[in-house]
């Protein structure tokens, strides 16, 4: 059996591995995470079997080079049951393969994290705007996913970490700043989003708590910031969401009047102008339904677009897989025969707080390659869950209050 590839002072970290307050790195109103070595586990797909290893990591994790990965195999940062193996060996079905790196997790907003109420089996917190909620992945037992940022619901089994966040995220700040763990989310905020955010303290809490959402019984408010002044009097908006998961975006769709009606889920938000100072106004949003991007959507198609959001301002977008802190455009070491044994320049470590691995596609630098370091909060932001018999608020942002005459209302 082949061990992790080995070096001075490396510790290769797993899911099991909890964050810890020395994790984070904070620098320019930004939380970095310290790059760290994880062991990324996966298993063999049907339709991956019989490719070689090298072209099924080529083919399926397009981040990083065909190069890199000859290297990877190379050296035992690539195992397949957990066992080193030569670029042309072929994989089968439901074999281990565990890829080995050096990770570097993109930063976030440096904001503090506020716990609004702590009770036996409740946590309500404000979460600040760009802090991941987690990044999770689901098992096919069963996920509510028409919820959005007004409220996702979901069967809490085998939630973990995985993609791009994994300490950089509430949940993971929360344990490593405050040992609350674990922690069941009973809805969903965007990552650009702020506000509100209720964690259940035990399964049975979130069951009560998923019972009541399925069953329709919760209210949701949001406040947001959006362009021009927008009309006095509750404007409601019944219109058909479709979401584009490639592009990462949603549209609003409208029947054509050739009696084919629209594409896209059901949906609806009440929205109630607070105040405006001729510029801009502060608009109380209560989504009914919660599909993806719902109310960013619905207020672009007001003509009152949240004004910030670059993703509904006009018609231009970038997708996902293309845009700043979601690309993975890593590149290859600079040194074509570096190796798993070659490990962490001190020097780099006393200028930049972690070792600098050769074989890692991001180092030197701390953020990971393609992060657009200018990214901001959604002017998008969860003020009240309500319940049969609960409320939870959270406090309004600082951009929510345009004069004296705002703040009356918004406290009223």
């Amino acid at each position: 059996m082949a061990a992790p590839p080995a070096g001075p002072g490396i510790v290769w970290q797993t899911p099991a591995n909890p964050p810890e307050p020395h994790d984070y790195i904070f620098r320019n109103g930004r939380r970095y995470v310290r790059p760290y070595y994880f062991e990324f586990i996966s298993h063999v797909k049907n339709r991956w079997a019989g490719k070689t290893i090298v072209d099924l990591f080529t083919d399926e994790f397009k981040g990083r080079s065909r190069e890199y990965y000859v290297r990877a195999v190379k050296c035992g940062r690539l195992q397949v049951d957990e066992q080193m193996v030569h670029a042309d060996y072929i994989v089968k079905s439901s074999q281990k393969i565990s890829h080995f790196v050096h990770r570097h997790e993109p930063p976030v907003l440096a904001g503090d994290i506020s716990i609004l109420q702590n009770e036996d089996d409740v946590v309500t917190i404000c979460k600040p705007a760009s802090v991941p909620e987690l990044n999770i992945q689901y098992n096919a037992l069963k996920v509510v996913r028409d919820r959005d940022v007004s409220g996702s619901v979901l069967r809490f089994s085998e939630v973990h970490p995985c993609g791009q966040y994994r300490k950089n995220t509430v949940v993971g700040i929360l344990q490593a700043e405050h040992g609350l763990t674990p922690l069941f989310p009973v809805h969903r905020l965007d990552r650009l989003v702020s506000g509100l955010l209720i964690f259940a303290k035990n399964a049975n809490r979130a069951e009560s708590f998923r019972q009541q959402i399925e069953a329709g019984l919760l209210q949701k408010e949001y406040v947001a910031k959006v362009v021009g002044v927008f009309p006095d009097g509750e404007q409601t908006v019944d219109a058909n969401v479709n979401f584009n998961a490639r592009e990462g975006r949603s549209t609003v769709e409208i029947s054509d009047g050739a009696g084919k009606g629209p594409s896209g889920k059901q949906a609806l938000t009440r929205f109630q102008r607070i105040c405006t100072d001729g510029t801009h106004s502060i608009v109380l949003c209560k989504p009914v339904t919660g599909r993806t991007h719902q109310i960013r959507v619905h207020l672009k198609h007001t003509g009152y677009p949240i004004a910030n959001d670059e993703l509904y301002l006009s018609g231009e977008f970038c997708p996902r897989s293309t845009k700043g802190t979601y690309a993975c455009t890593a590149g290859s070491p600079s040194d074509p025969d570096s190796c798993a044994a070659d490990h962490g320049s001190k020097n780099a470590e006393a200028d930049n707080g972690f070792d600098i691995d050769p074989m890692c596609t991001n180092c030197p630098n701390l953020a990971p390659v393609g992060y657009n370091g200018d990214e901001e909060g959604l002017w998008l932001h969860c003020v009240r869950y309500t319940g049969p018999d609960w409320s939870y608020e959270c406090p309004y942002p600082d951009w929510a209050f345009l004069d004296s005459v705002s703040t009356k209302k918004m406290r009223s």
